[in-house]
């Protein structure tokens, strides 16, 4: 792969690790903020929020400009928003700065992927790709385990600091390594936008929602799960979210692979696959070895849905290929955003940690039934 490619990589890594390192820090936001655990999972709420606003406010308005001006420019944005994060004197500026942290990340997927396509033959495209990507699977493997330890050793606010420091090489070596890339003649927007709201389109992200929102529901308050539930010391969540990032980077292979096959099975197949292992969280959460058990395997059925949620969406775009994919991305992030605004309204309404895993199932769960509501699911199983 082109030099130009890894460069692409290492703002993915730096981007998805700022978005799943607050995860880690929970409890210790909470604590050094003086808020509820459930007030600062609106942390997450935020950020998601960013990416779904990123998607129809600032991607139509970029496809027209020079490809790499933009790609370092949102990286620079990104660095911005995580200083700002570092530096927040208060919950409420906090989460503004994640919002803004976040406006950058479908745009850079977006325009990202299609840059890499193009920096090698049309063979090697889909493994271009594939290796810009490999940035946001390292990022849960890596990213998010060492910048929660960091920040359980030297406080939270230093994990912003070498992120944001990230986000500024990523932003030099994709501007230095990056080769002029031609941009293609403007799109008819409106047509795009007029598909995208057509039933069909509807449904599909909301199944996007929906499925993979349910997990948000129940990773974003793993850490306080793993140590108020379980018994678990909080200096082993760093390794307990290296075990989920592992089950990543088995499940993403997976559900390309299932839904390579047959989108819709792939769908149903996946998603089933979440809600059983959400369910299993419930029964297992006092049991430690149990747990990293399941945290993997749930990490493994987590980004199985990923392949077969996008390919679904692309397949029932039709004439809007361009914006499909940035507005799944915000789909799977409004998901999120969702998600953890459930389990927040959840615990502060008093009801226990340990109901979160049905919650979460019972949100995929409407997912899955969407999917079998899908009118045009023999058009999507032939795509290929």
């Amino acid at each position: 792969m082109p030099f130009a490619i890894w460069a692409l990589a290492a703002g993915a890594f730096a981007i998805c690790t700022s978005e799943f390192i607050i995860m880690g820090l929970l409890l210790e936001v909470a604590h050094d903020l003086n808020i509820k655990i459930g007030q600062a999972g609106f942390l997450v709420t935020g950020y998601a929020l960013g990416v779904v606003l990123g998607a129809p406010f600032l991607t139509p308005f970029l496809l027209g400009l020079n490809r790499k001006a933009v790609l370092v420019g949102l990286m620079l944005l990104f660095t911005v928003g995580n200083l700002a994060c570092a530096v927040a004197p208060t919950y409420e500026m906090l989460l503004i700065a994640r919002l803004i942290t976040a406006l950058s990340q479908a745009t850079f997927f977006g325009l990202g992927a299609v840059v890499a396509a193009k920096l090698v033959t049309p063979d090697k495209q889909a493994n271009a790709i594939a290796a810009m990507f490999i940035g946001a699977t390292l990022a849960n493997i890596l990213g998010a385990p060492l910048g929660a330890a960091i920040g359980q050793s030297v406080g939270w606010r230093s994990t912003f600091i070498v992120i944001a420091c990230l986000g500024l090489i990523a932003a030099l070596a994709i501007s230095r390594l990056l080769p002029y890339i031609e941009t293609e003649r403007t799109i008819n927007l409106r047509q795009e936008f007029k598909t995208l709201v057509q039933p069909s389109m509807i449904r599909a992200l909301l199944i996007t929602v929906l499925g993979f929102g349910g997990t948000f529901t129940l990773f974003t308050y793993i850490a306080p799960i793993l140590t108020q539930i379980t018994g678990a010391a909080q200096s082993t969540v760093p390794f307990l979210l290296l075990v989920f990032g592992l089950g990543l980077a088995l499940g993403n292979p997976i559900g390309a692979r299932l839904a390579s096959q047959n989108i819709t099975s792939a769908l149903r197949i996946t998603l089933s696959s979440l809600i059983l292992i959400m369910l299993a969280v419930y029964f297992v959460m006092n049991s430690f070895t149990a747990m990293v058990i399941v945290i993997f395997f749930f990490g493994a059925a987590t980004f199985a849905t990923i392949p077969p949620l996008q390919l679904n969406v692309m397949a029932v775009a039709g004439k809007a290929p361009v914006l499909a994919s940035a507005f799944n991305i915000a789909a799977l992030n409004l998901g999120n955003a969702c998600g953890a605004w459930i389990g927040g309204v959840t615990i502060d309404h008093g009801i226990y940690l340990t109901k979160l895993p049905l919650i979460a199932a019972g949100i995929s769960a409407i997912g899955l039934f969407l999917s079998y509501y899908q009118v045009h699911s023999k058009k999507i199983a032939d795509i290929h």
